[in-house]
């Protein structure tokens, strides 16, 4: 296990699924304060991979939003929002966007 994540190799949803075994390990126990600590540092890294990809995912949502409401737009101002524009999460984004294509600067 590397102590170094590159999101450059990484996507969403693998990020995602080694920061729950990562989760599953260290709340199993039976490692010792070592690999305690490797497993902490691997989750923060994982951490980190997936809020940017979240990030990312959300900045094209609003700037898709922003360009859909703006005069000339796709979209009529005030047009009412569909489930899709208000999503269901807390902070608006409902489940994987765009199959783990949204990264930053996409």
């Amino acid at each position: 296990m590397t102590a170094r994540t590159d999101k450059g190799t990484l996507g969403y949803e693998q990020a995602r699924d080694e920061l729950i075994d990562v989760v599953r390990r260290l709340e199993a126990g039976g490692t010792t304060l070592e690999e305690s600590l490797a497993l902490w540092e691997r989750g923060e890294e994982l951490a980190k991979v997936c809020r940017r990809w979240l990030d990312g995912a959300r900045a094209r949502l609003d700037a898709a939003l922003t360009e859909r409401d703006e005069p000339g737009g796709q979209g009529a101002p005030g047009a009412a929002r569909t489930t899709a524009d208000s999503g269901s999460g807390s902070d608006g984004v409902s489940g994987d966007v765009g199959g783990g294509e949204a990264g930053p600067g996409r």
